[in-house]
């Protein structure tokens, strides 16, 4: 008796792919291999197509939930949006955007997840032991945590600064290295453009702190030096009425949320007294309302003749030469 037999199998389930194929083929060894050469490549290619279609559904849906086609879309209708209305066009942008970079995310997400499964799933047919496998993947993954942590953490951050709408497209913000108008957000770096024109590439792991300017509501403050033997009474009228006019003028008036305050006496110095008055205004506004009252106010002043601080003359009028 040989220790090794050259007969093949016999086939004992009759309703098994061995005796199909042995019906059609008369072949014993063809019927006794059919678990190889039929069954588990159907099986293989069936995972496969579920797989695909599988991801081809899921990103359909995260197509589908994210195209607004001029209005809010749907996926980020559940999280949370600080953008302020008045940035009217750019609104869509900015939601658009977000909208397109979190999407993308969960595309990434879904075809990993999927096509992961699916690798293990074939690898399970083909009877590979996947302990190994995943050992050494796990090796593999914290070698490459320690060596793209930053990379990592760029992501991270981006990934979370979308979710929380901390900043978008159109919001002036500081982030410390850099101060400017924001012109796109994406996972890893945050693209912004500065007063003087320069365009400003910031990781998104290397921001530790955002002040935006844009979210909410915005204070326009207004600083007015005037000498010591100037009357603060009478400069806070006057700077009461000129707030009142300019805020109640055109483009101004729409812009400006609450009645102005002058909350007098600010900074006191060797050379000056400064006077502060305040209006909350519209987010992005301030600048704007602040050089119109700042200009009427030093108009206003050297009209009335308040003496200026020391070391800066302003131009008498003709009422205060009389």
């Amino acid at each position: 008796m040989t220790p090794f037999s050259l007969e093949p199998p016999k086939c004992v389930d009759t309703d098994s792919w061995c005796r199909q194929v042995f019906e059609l083929t008369n072949s014993e060894w063809l019927a006794a291999s059919a678990s190889w050469l039929v069954a588990k490549p159907v099986k293989i290619v069936m995972i496969l197509l579920v797989a695909f279609v599988l991801r081809l559904l899921a990103r359909r849906l995260i197509d589908r939930l994210t195209s607004g086609r001029g209005k809010m879309p749907a996926l980020l209708r559940p999280l949370r949006e600080r953008a302020p209305q008045a940035l009217g066009n750019m609104l869509s942008e900015r939601r658009a955007q977000r909208a397109k970079t979190i999407g993308s995310v969960l595309k990434s997400v879904v075809s990993f997840a999927v096509y992961g499964l699916a690798f293990i799933l074939v690898l399970g047919e083909l009877g590979v032991n996947l302990a190994p496998i995943i050992a050494s993947a796990g090796i593999v993954g914290v070698a490459l945590g320690f060596g793209a942590q930053n990379l990592v953490k760029d992501f991270l951050s981006g990934i979370f600064m979308m979710l929380e709408d901390q900043y978008g497209v159109g919001d002036v913000v500081d982030v410390g290295e850099a101060s400017g108008t924001i012109e796109a957000v994406g996972l890893r770096v945050t693209t912004l453009r500065d007063v003087n024109g320069t365009v400003w590439y910031v990781r998104n792991g290397e921001i530790l702190r955002v002040g935006n300017s844009s979210q909410g509501f915005a204070v326009a403050v207004v600083d007015l030096p005037v000498g010591y033997s100037a009357d603060i009474e009478q400069v806070t009228d006057l700077l009461t009425r000129v707030a009142a006019e300019v805020t109640g003028e055109e483009p101004f008036a729409s812009d400006v949320i609450e009645p102005p305050e002058v909350l007098g006496v600010e900074k006191v110095t060797p050379e000056s007294i400064t006077i502060r008055m305040t209006v909350k205004v519209r987010p992005g506004r301030q600048w704007t309302v602040q050089r119109a009252l700042r200009a009427r106010a030093m108009g206003a002043v050297e009209e009335a003749g308040i003496q200026p601080p020391m070391g800066r003359l302003y131009p008498q009028s003709p009422q205060s030469l009389t």
